[in-house]
């Protein structure tokens, strides 16, 4: 086992701080504090709002102490934390509950898995089958993971842990919005849209008996306001991550070089840039409004087609197009419903869905013929195109 005095080296050499928030944990406070000191002497302890004997045993500490009143919330000690913990120039802080259930002695490892992967949020996963876990929070912890998956796309062991590396110098200039416990699940999620990795290690945990334990966890209330939360994160997840981050991928690069490289220079094979063009088209064509550009980019990924190809030649239907597309599809409907058919539309700027209600079926079946045709025609031509380009270009 590495010797403490080169854990304290190696922390203040990383410039790692420890936080410990607090609020009327009295009785476990100066245990925690102690425990502490053996590995870090950089320690900032955050008193949010404490009632009981907290000010007196932090004030005899020596160490960093950031105190206010009146309490309002393990997340608003933490934000004010990391504020403080940046502004004396430290990079990172370990933050650790001060209701002794963390051993300062996995310090070290939080340590060493900094040193392997770089800046990250390193989270203190407990192991939630001890015996002495209290059912609820095993459930809550089961809980919180499986939306921060939903959230992020991430599978993290233990989301609701308070034994974890921050760092802070990542986190300054991001805006939080809330205060209590829900906070350790905003920083997590908000961290993984902004890209910074999460990872894990491995601690134990202690849960006093029952009688004797104190937390300030209001299930009814807290539980509420973790759930909005989530809730809230899964619509942004769904509304503007999942297309942000898939645009992102698509211009990673300028979009003149990205799409140069995916039509003229891709290694792909002409072969399938004439299909994923074809197929775009087709897309942008059959009557499926509203959901034309979703579907389009799943079944991309199912068929291994280029994506950026696909979504340019779905945009067919753009509005200047969409009188054309309408009136050649009744035209289409009408030849194949044949005597069926009804009277041919006017071609005009007006044509829209309305005009066509009384024939919807010949517009149905007419957009789908037209939709072949046009994929069909686009996939020859754009073949032959690439053939030509890449010949020339050799």
């Amino acid at each position: 086992m590495e010797r403490p005095e080169n854990i304290i080296a190696r922390l203040k050499e990383l410039k790692i701080c420890v936080i410990i928030p607090t609020y009327n944990n009295s009785g476990t406070l100066a245990k925690v504090i102690e425990d502490v000191s053996g590995y870090c002497h950089d320690i900032i302890i955050v008193n949010d709002g404490s009632t009981d004997r907290t000010e007196d045993i932090i004030q005899k500490s020596g160490f960093h102490v950031l105190s206010y009143s009146p309490n309002v919330g393990k997340g608003w000690a933490l934000r004010r934390g990391f504020e403080y913990a940046y502004n004396l120039g430290y990079k990172y802080a370990i933050t650790i509950d001060s209701d002794g259930q963390h051993f300062a002695e996995d310090i070290p490892a939080f340590v060493k898995k900094l040193e392997e992967i770089g800046p990250s949020i390193i989270l203190g996963a407990r192991n939630m089958d001890h015996e002495s876990v209290p059912g609820k929070s095993s459930f809550g912890h089961k809980f919180s993971n499986f939306w921060f998956w939903v959230e992020t796309g991430v599978k993290a062991p233990d989301t609701q842990t308070g034994f974890r590396l921050y760092p802070v110098s990542l986190l300054k200039g991001m805006r939080f919005f809330t205060k209590k416990y829900e906070f350790e699940i905003e920083v997590l999620v908000r961290s993984s849209w902004k890209e910074i990795k999460i990872d894990s290690v491995p601690v134990k945990v202690f849960y006093s008996p029952k009688e004797s334990r104190i937390s300030h966890f209001r299930p009814f209330k807290d539980f509420t306001r973790i759930s909005i939360l989530n809730t809230v994160l899964v619509i942004l997840t769904v509304a503007y991550i999942i297309p942000r981050n898939f645009l992102r991928t698509v211009f990673r690069r300028s979009t003149y070089t990205k799409i140069k490289d995916k039509i003229i220079e891709t290694k792909g094979s002409k072969r399938n840039s004439a299909i994923s063009l074809a197929f775009g088209v087709f897309m942008g064509i059959i009557p499926i409004w509203g959901f034309q550009m979703i579907i389009a980019i799943l079944l991309s990924v199912v068929f291994k087609l280029n994506k950026l190809l696909v979504i340019l030649s779905a945009n067919i239907s753009i509005p200047p197009m969409i009188p054309i597309i309408v009136f050649f599809s009744y035209k289409l409907g009408g030849f194949l419903l044949g005597d069926e058919a009804h009277e041919s539309l006017a071609f005009s700027n007006s044509i829209n869905l309305e005009t066509v209600r009384d024939g919807f079926l010949q517009y149905v079946y007419g957009s789908i013929l037209l939709a072949f045709i046009a994929s069909f025609v686009t996939g020859i031509v754009s073949y032959i195109l690439l053939s030509l380009v890449r010949k020339e270009r050799v």
